[in-house]
C-alpha cells in the first residue's frame, strides 16, 4: 500500500485535485481583485469578469447578495449595469460554476463636473479671497487647482482651502484694471475649467467697523455719543482711510437720520429726549468712489440721560401704610366729594387763568394801539387842511389892490 502512494501517478492525481481545490490556487489563476470603477449615473455601465482569456460560466453577486439591478450578463462574462442609479454602487464579484471567486470591483457613480459659480471678497488692498460651488452635484470626490493674475502677467497661485472651496491671494496687482481667476475641476469621470474677471477697485468692500459703543452724554437730554475701531482686516489706516456712515432712529420710527465722519468718536445732538434708540455704522473706502459700503454693524439700542429724581418714600407704599390708623380717630375713608371740595386750586387750573389773562391782555393791546394811531393820523390831517386853508387866505389878500 506504501508503494502504491508513492508512485508518480498516484502522486501526481493527488497533486492536481489539491491545487484544483485550493481557493488562493484559483484566483492566482484568473486574475487579482481590482481597485474601484467610476461610472455615469443613468447610463448603461459594464463591468469585466477579471482579465482572463477563458470562457466560462460566471454568477455575478452585489455586496455578496445574487439581486442584482437591472442587467445583462454577455457571452465573455461581464455584467451590463442598464440605467444605472445610486443604488447599483457597491462591490460586484464574480464567481465560476464551483463557486470560487474570479474578480471583484467596487462600483462608484456620478456625474462629470459642471461649470463652477465664482465670487470674490476684496477686504482691503492686500487680499482677495474668492470661494466657488458646484452648479453639478458630481457625488464623486474631486480635486481642484487655481490660479490669479492681472491683465498681462503671469499665472499665480490661489492658495486653496478645499474643504471651505475659498483660495486666496495675497499682495494683488491693485493697479491692474482687469484681473482673472481660473479654477479647474477634476473627477474621474473628466474635468472642467471655470473663467471669471473682475474689476479689483469695484469689488474692494471693507469689513463693519468693529467695537462699535453708544452711550449717553451727562447733562445733555438730546445728545448721545458713538464710537468706534476700524476693521481689523483693514491695516492700512493711514494709506487708505476710510469713512464712515453712522444712522441713528428713535425705536419703532420708520426713518433714518444719517452722520457722515472720517474719525471716531462722534456726538449726535438731536437725539429724542426719553426714547430708546437705534444706532448702527458702515465703511467705506474714502478715496476709491467705486468700492462699495461695508455691511452695517449689528443694531445697538441706547438712551439718552435723563434726570433721575428721588422718589417720595411715602408715595412708594401702599395706601394703608401712608397713614395710620392712629392719625385717623374716626372713619378713615372720607367719601370723594367732599374730599373733593376741601382740596385747593390745582396748578393746572392757576396756569390756565394766567393764560387767559395774558390773551386778554394782548387783545386789548391790539386793539388799542391801531385806534390811538388811527387818531393821531385824523387829527394830523385836520391840522393840515387847517394849515393849507391859511395860506390861500394869505394868498388872496395880498393880490388884493390897496
Amino acid at each position: 500500500m506504501p508503494g502504491l502512494l508513492s508512485s508518480p501517478v498516484c502522486l501526481t492525481v493527488i497533486w492536481f485535485l489539491s491545487w484544483s481545490l485550493h481557493p488562493s490556487c484559483a484566483q492566482i489563476w484568473t486574475d487579482e481583485v481590482s481597485g474601484t470603477q467610476y461610472g455615469h449615473l443613468e447610463s448603461n455601465v459594464t463591468l469585466a469578469c477579471g482579465k482572463s482569456q477563458f470562457r466560462i460560466p460566471v454568477v455575478w453577486h452585489l455586496n455578496h447578495s445574487s439581486a442584482l439591478p437591472w442587467h445583462k450578463v454577455t457571452s465573455d462574462g461581464a455584467l451590463v449595469l442598464l440605467h444605472v442609479g445610486h443604488s447599483a454602487q457597491g462591490i460586484y464579484s464574480c464567481y465560476d460554476n464551483r463557486g470560487l471567486l474570479l474578480h471583484s470591483v467596487k462600483l462608484r457613480l456620478g456625474h462629470p463636473p459642471g461649470l463652477l459659480s465664482i465670487s470674490c471678497q476684496v477686504p482691503n488692498h492686500t487680499h482677495v479671497r474668492c470661494s466657488w460651488m458646484e452648479s453639478v452635484k458630481t457625488f464623486l470626490p474631486a480635486q481642484y487647482n487655481a490660479s490669479f493674475r492681472g491683465n498681462g502677467q503671469e499665472w499665480m497661485p490661489c492658495v486653496m482651502d478645499v474643504t471651505r472651496k475659498h483660495c486666496d491671494v495675497d499682495h494683488p496687482a491693485f493697479w491692474q484694471t482687469i484681473h482673472t481667476l481660473r479654477i479647474t475641476e477634476t473627477n474621474a469621470l473628466g474635468s472642467e475649467t471655470t473663467y471669471v474677471r473682475f474689476k479689483l477697485h469695484e469689488l474692494l468692500k471693507p469689513n463693519p467697523p468693529e467695537s462699535v459703543f453708544a452711550k449717553e452724554l451727562e447733562g445733555y437730554p438730546k445728545r448721545l455719543i458713538v464710537s468706534w475701531n476700524f476693521p481689523s482686516s483693514w491695516p492700512l489706516h493711514e494709506a487708505f482711510p476710510l469713512v464712515f456712515q453712522i444712522r441713528y432712529r428713535p425705536q419703532g420710527s420708520m426713518y433714518w437720520s444719517e452722520i457722515y465722519s472720517e474719525e471716531s468718536p462722534v456726538v449726535i445732538f438731536d437725539a429724542l429726549a426719553g426714547h430708546l434708540h437705534q444706532v448702527q455704522i458702515r465703511a467705506r473706502d474714502e478715496v476709491n468712489a467705486d468700492s462699495q459700503w461695508s455691511e452695517w454693524s449689528p443694531l445697538l439700542l441706547v438712551r439718552p440721560w435723563e434726570v433721575y429724581t428721588t422718589p417720595d418714600p411715602a408715595e412708594q407704599l401702599p395706601p394703608d401704610e401712608r397713614f395710620p390708623d392712629y392719625f385717623f380717630p374716626f372713619n378713615t375713608k372720607p367719601e370723594t366729594s367732599t374730599a373733593k371740595s376741601h382740596n385747593p386750586v390745582p396748578e393746572d387750573e392757576s396756569n390756565l387763568g394766567l393764560v387767559i389773562l395774558l390773551v386778554l391782555f394782548s387783545v386789548v393791546i391790539l386793539i388799542t394801539v391801531p385806534s390811538l394811531i388811527y387818531v393821531m393820523w385824523v387829527r394830523q390831517r385836520r391840522r393840515d387842511h387847517v394849515t393849507k386853508q391859511e395860506l390861500t387866505s394869505m394868498v388872496k389878500m395880498k393880490s388884493m389892490p390897496i
